[in-house]
């Protein structure tokens, strides 16, 4: 252009306060947020840092003394969550809160089968009465703050359009054919997994202990069993079509026609939206255990956390161990930098894992204990948040950038 360029101490200048402001300006990744939702036996806690995940603030007990199954938030509305509480003296309470958790208000609790009398098969083989016992996963639309579906105890679907005012079953599961055949698991016969195929709203997969898992196709008007390739030596039948005990299906918003199960007994995965199953178990220590997660960005990294066995309920050898599969199965590598690797007898529950949205991905999951621990970093380490609540029995994650 003719006109001088600049010094080299004008370039010098220019790039230390450039990095002076680097220093002073947080980044993206700091200006984000990130909310826990912790359900335990006696409330529920709302755990809050910044997107490095370093440090957190902890608000809880909600609902103190109530039993909390599920806390999640709504992924179209940053500010809404539902939370299903529970106790034995006052029955079944749906809470709304609309302002991040600060405050909650009680929504409609009237969960009412329809259509669908009857029986169902109990532990022993004999007939037993369809039972509403209590909310055991919440799931908000991807899209809609003010739609939920429910799964609840006994195996029945349910969704509200109001925001929580009011709740209708699907009659559709519970009138399958193979209804009457569906028993409980050791935990009662609860559908534990709501997943909706985000490219597709009216395709929807439920897991439930002990039936198995269902797919429709229809928005939840008809169902079918997804369990070909399922092998239970525990019920007469091992590879009957109904009656396996699922304890957690998962899939990746990319790729939701691939999914991974937990089973009783067994990690699983299919490639088909459930229409056959093949076990990646592998290396594990053991493959029985109950929460299973992908990662939030890269579709093949598979997560869970083996224990004992169905009737020891703690770590193989006392290790608290997260498994991750860089390959979707097969292949598992253990993750304990930051967990207790002597002494620990902890269980992981089916949803009481999760991961956010951030890069890099973070992973979080509660124990028994009452411990809550996460990582920053996909699992390579790992800290321990809060400790000394009480039961975990469920984890999710609202990243709010």
């Amino acid at each position: 252009s003719g006109r001088p360029g600049p010094t080299r101490s004008a370039l010098v200048a220019a790039r230390n306060a450039s990095e002076a402001r680097s220093e002073a300006e947080p980044s993206g990744v700091e200006m984000s947020r990130v909310r826990v939702l912790v359900g335990t036996r006696k409330g529920a806690f709302v755990l809050t840092s910044d997107g490095l995940r370093r440090h957190w603030e902890v608000a809880g007990p909600h609902f103190a003394g109530w039993e909390v199954y599920h806390a999640k938030g709504s992924p179209a509305d940053p500010q809404r969550i539902y939370a299903s509480q529970s106790t034995g003296w006052f029955g079944q309470l749906i809470q709304r809160s609309d302002d991040g958790g600060r405050s909650w208000m009680p929504v409609g609790n009237q969960f009412v089968y329809e259509g669908v009398a009857g029986t169902h098969q109990w532990y022993d083989g004999t007939p037993h009465p369809w039972e509403f016992a209590r909310v055991w996963h919440l799931e908000p639309s991807l899209t809609d703050p003010d739609f939920v579906y429910a799964g609840v105890e006994d195996a029945a679907l349910f969704r509200t359009t109001d925001a929580g005012q009011s709740w209708q079953e699907l009659p559709g599961l519970r009138g399958h054919g193979s209804g009457p055949r569906w028993q409980p698991g050791a935990g009662g016969m609860c559908l534990h997994t709501i997943l909706v195929d985000p490219t597709n709203p009216s395709r929807i997969f439920i897991a439930i202990s002990a039936a198995g898992a269902f797919r429709s196709d229809d928005a939840g008007k008809t169902w079918k069993p997804i369990n070909r390739g399922l092998r239970s030596e525990q019920i007469p039948e091992p590879t009957a079509e109904v009656g396996h005990c699922v304890h957690r299906i998962a899939l990746h918003p990319s790729r939701p026609q691939v999914l991974f199960m937990q089973k009783h007994w067994d990690v699983m995965r299919s490639d088909d939206a459930g229409e056959s199953w093949r076990e990646v178990s592998g290396n594990l220590p053991s493959d029985f255990g109950f929460p299973i997660e992908v990662h939030a960005h890269d579709p093949e990294p598979v997560y869970v956390v083996p224990i004992q066995s169905d009737s020891e309920h703690f770590p193989p050898e006392g290790k608290l161990r997260v498994y991750r599969s860089r390959s979707g199965g097969h292949e598992w590598e253990a993750l304990t930098n930051g967990l207790p690797q002597r002494d620990c007898y902890v269980n992981v529950l089916r949803d009481a894992m999760a991961v956010d949205r951030l890069d890099p991905c973070g992973l979080y999951f509660g124990t028994t204990g009452g411990q809550v621990y996460g990582s920053a970093n996909g699992g390579d380490n790992w800290a321990p948040i809060v400790r000394d609540l009480p039961p975990v029995l469920s984890v999710e994650v609202q990243t709010l950038s």
